[in-house]
């Protein structure tokens, strides 16, 4: 019989606040109030009293609706009470995002980083305990993120399930499975019609870019004689073109087509299709990782093309994917990715 993730950390916090706190096991105790609308655990361990809300997976959407649940109880709570995020293990992405919103954590792993009145503990470095054996559900895979990605481009029409199926070309049963976590995670809602949008596009595009790998597609990084950025993209989209080669700028170069932000030396192109050795003596293409100017790269799923635009001749990969593909880049990389979200990716909130 299944565990549920709550129990556990019932279980095991009294252990772990007792070893971060130096104080004995038998002084902690934890209260589960047994409401729906109550914190999962109340928890006195010496002089502290800590409101906790147990979520069983740590991505940005679970440990954002924990924040926010913590909040609700905040009013209720004494004043001298600190709320507590529990997870089985933080990662290093959320980490920064609990930093950002001065949210105290503990993972069951023996990480912890908690802020209160009186109060300083942190403690890194240990190794994730519940790593799952096997190919885990991702709703965030190369093909079940077609869907957060059609979401994301239309934000603010409704889809029924079966209309995200065809649109994304994903048979009805998958569809199915990924929308149902979508829901449990609350990144997606369904709405009284039985329309499914995304709850909050800004957390969908976050909890999906902390979960996203570049590295995963097939990169093949080289070198293209040109004197500038400008140059480079210009003369390598004429040949691709010539060469009626399929494909679409992403990265750098394609944050440039959109917003005119920051000059840039490197381009990334995706083709869609592995690129031939007629194709390397045409763009006259040295493979050579260390001074990369040009990577061509094959993704791991033809949803990548999904709403591509046509920027000055040149096609683009939809700026959802352009922002993604920017957090695997180097140069400005960063900043081009926060202007692209500016411009393009803001959105209002389905309230």
């Amino acid at each position: 019989m299944r565990v549920s993730f709550e129990k556990i950390a019932k279980t095991e916090i009294s252990a772990i606040l007792s070893s971060l706190l130096d104080i004995p096991h038998d002084s902690i105790k934890t209260v589960s109030l047994g409401k729906q609308s109550d914190p999962d655990l109340v928890v006195n361990a010496g002089h502290f009293t800590f409101v906790v809300e147990c979520k069983s997976s740590s991505n940005r959407a679970q440990v954002n609706l924990a924040s926010a649940e913590l909040e609700g109880h905040r009013s209720a709570s004494k004043k001298n009470t600190i709320p507590l995020v529990v997870v089985p293990f933080m990662g290093e992405a959320v980490r920064r995002f609990c930093d950002e919103h001065k949210l105290s954590w503990i993972d069951l792993s023996g990480n912890a980083n908690i802020k209160g009145p009186g109060l300083l503990v942190h403690i890194e470095g240990h190794p994730n305990r519940f790593k799952r054996v096997g190919r885990p559900s991702n709703v965030f895979a190369p093909k079940s993120s077609r869907i957060a990605r059609r979401l994301l481009m239309e934000p603010e029409r409704g889809f029924t399930q079966r209309e995200l199926s065809q649109v994304t070309g994903l048979d009805e049963g998958h569809t199915s499975r990924i929308i149902r976590r979508l829901l449990e995670n609350r990144l997606v809602l369904r709405d009284k019609e039985g329309f499914l949008k995304a709850e909050d596009p800004d957390q969908l595009l976050g909890t999906w870019r902390d979960a996203y790998d570049f590295d995963k597609h097939q990169l093949i990084k080289g070198h293209i004689a040109a004197r500038s950025g400008d140059e480079l993209l210009l003369n390598t989209t004429r040949i691709l073109t010539e060469l009626e080669i399929n494909y679409a700028t992403t990265g750098l170069a394609a944050a440039w087509l959109y917003t005119r932000f920051a000059n840039f030396r490197m381009a990334t192109f995706y083709l869609h299709s592995a690129p031939a050795g007629s194709l390397f003596d045409s763009l006259h293409f040295r493979e050579d990782e260390r001074g990369a100017n040009t990577w061509l790269v094959v993704p791991n799923d033809e949803g990548i093309f999904h709403g591509t635009m046509v920027r000055e001749g040149i096609p683009c990969v939809h700026p959802v994917q352009v922002y993604l593909d920017l957090k695997g880049h180097p140069e400005r990389a960063s900043e081009a990715a926060s202007m692209l979200r500016r411009e393009y990716l803001k959105w209002k909130r389905n309230d």
